[in-house]
């Protein structure tokens, strides 16, 4: 089981921190030693298909911007070990489309988060029939239709958020597989069928 990083959540309030972080090398860094824990440039080079001077200089830029940090006591000059500061990234969309360049990132990051999910669900797709029954059994893909008002919507995400951190906090079982929850809550003018 990998170690989990030290803190919960980093809120992300500026959108240049939130520019830098969009790096899709970035984002795929992150995930990795989130997921994964801690390792070294060169392991994470090879998880990526890149070479271990580009991951060593974006895990340079995600230690200057908080997100990461060198693992003290461990490894060696040549070859340092890095992990996640936090487990997990939020910001507000309304706080940041305000700002220059605010709406452009958060966009940009929603069309990286929404091929992330589909990746996702495509290797589940791909693994399903090698789980043990038990995790077959367990596994869950939904989809709910509710009719709300914006406030209603706002009020029933942060209720799941809240679920979800209070399961994350009182019910994770270390030693156990990672299990993924995509929460996702948004209205469509057209059912695309």
């Amino acid at each position: 089981m990998a170690e989990l990083p030290p803190g919960e959540t980093v809120d992300v309030t500026d959108p240049r921190t939130l520019r830098a972080l969009a790096h899709p090398l970035r984002t795929g860094l992150l995930a990795l030693l989130r997921s994964e824990g801690a390792s070294t440039a060169s392991r994470l080079g090879q998880r990526l298909g890149e070479s271990s001077g580009t991951t060593s200089y974006h895990l340079r830029q995600l230690a200057d911007l908080g997100f990461v940090e060198e693992v003290a006591g461990q490894g060696t000059a040549r070859e340092r070990w890095w992990r996640a500061r936090h487990r997990s990234t939020r910001w507000r969309t309304e706080d940041l489309v305000a700002q220059p360049g605010g709406r452009e990132v958060v966009e940009e990051l929603t069309h990286q988060s929404l091929g992330r999910q589909r990746r996702m669900l495509a290797a589940h797709a791909e693994q399903r029939e090698d789980l043990e029954p038990a995790w077959r059994d367990a596994v869950s893909l939904n989809d709910w239709a509710l009719h709300l008002s914006p406030e209603g919507a706002a009020a029933l995400a942060e209720e799941l958020n809240g679920v979800l951190a209070r399961w994350r906090a009182e019910h994770e079982e270390p030693g156990h597989p990672l299990v993924h929850v995509l929460l996702d809550l948004f209205p469509l003018t057209e059912d695309p069928a």
